[in-house]
């Protein structure tokens, strides 16, 4: 099964993402500790030359950890036909105890790529490397991750075996279930589709103020986070069951099939690119005034402010359209 050219992609890129994070960690700490832009030493000089260059590389490597994240997803859901008992790529992912730390711990790598190529971007508009002892010590947090994460997707595909009878998403999803997948879905559904709203609401007004005010960026990156982790609970346990028109279907990876128009691609690229965008917004906060970041930042800020927006703005429009457009009513 570890033959599977989806498996193959995913373990061969994991392991050069690991190499180049690793190397470019490597250097990150020479960079900490030597760092001098006012010296004109030969190390400096050195150090210099090779960041531009190490810099892309790694743009590269995490890049493809954002886009991976998505392709994992796709590999486990197009994987769980060979495993009995398995429905979706829950099934698949509860193969072994590897699948579903490794999903989580691909989405904390997520963000913390996305956030770091943020930083670095507005690091390569500058002209006096503003962001390079930022970005290098983001490097070393991400670096270990990434280890971790090539280790447990060993684990997890060396771990498939066709014989293994694994649970479906209606098991693993229900109300009662010990653990996080039940509590998920056990989650008071309309209490969460409120705050879902509150949260959005708050998160565009904010938005609206930052554009109006030219400031709040703080305000509009903390509802865009909490929103997010609201949303994903919301569609767990609320939305998910208009797209289903299930009263007990809470799984949030048939969505991505077929028989469902492939909508949870389109939810899940918006909710985590809406996310991510927010989250890079206050990120970007304390940085305003290294360097020549007073010109850089403000104009950066407004670009993810306005992705924030549009993303989360596209998630609303799909999940409400369903809640109002399908005849399924919750009863009580």
């Amino acid at each position: 099964m570890i033959l599977h050219p989806a498996i193959l992609a995913l373990l061969v890129s994991s392991l050069l993402t690991c190499l180049m994070v690793c190397y470019a960690g490597w250097y990150g700490v020479r960079i900490l500790t030597s760092w001098d832009i006012r010296s004109g030493s030969e190390l400096q000089l050195s150090l210099e030359r090779r960041t531009s260059l190490i810099s892309t590389i790694v743009s590269y490597a995490l890049a493809f950890e954002l886009a991976s994240l998505f392709l994992f997803i796709y590999t486990a859901d197009h994987l769980h036909g060979m495993f009995v008992g398995a429905m979706c790529a829950a099934g698949a992912l509860n193969v072994n105890g590897y699948g579903y730390p490794l999903l989580v711990l691909k989405i904390v790598n997520f963000l913390l790529a996305g956030i770091w190529l943020i930083v670095n971007h507005a690091d390569t508009r500058g002209y006096d490397y503003p962001l390079i002892r930022v970005k290098y010590a983001l490097l070393l947090v991400v670096a270990p991750l990434v280890i971790l994460e090539l280790l447990l997707q060993f684990g997890y595909f060396t771990g498939l075996h066709a014989d293994v009878i694994t649970s479906c998403c209606g098991s693993l999803f229900s109300l009662g279930r010990p653990g996080m997948a039940g509590d998920l879905a056990g989650l008071p559904g309309r209490t969460l589709a409120l705050a879902f709203y509150a949260g959005m609401g708050g998160t565009f007004l904010s938005g609206l103020y930052f554009f109006v005010r030219r400031k709040g960026a703080l305000l509009l990156s903390l509802f865009a986070t909490v929103t997010f982790g609201i949303a994903i609970a919301a569609l767990i346990s609320f939305f998910c069951l208009y797209f289903y028109e299930l009263p007990t279907h809470h799984c949030p990876f048939c969505i991505l099939q077929k028989e469902y128009g492939h909508v949870g691609y389109l939810l899940y690229f918006t909710l985590f690119g809406g996310g991510l965008a927010g989250m890079g917004t206050g990120v970007l906060v304390p940085l305003l005034h290294r360097g020549s970041m007073a010109r850089i930042v403000p104009q950066l800020q407004r670009r993810l402010a306005a992705a924030t927006l549009a993303c989360y703005l596209a998630f609303v429009l799909i999940v409400s359209w369903r809640v109002l457009s399908t005849p399924f009513r919750l009863g009580g």
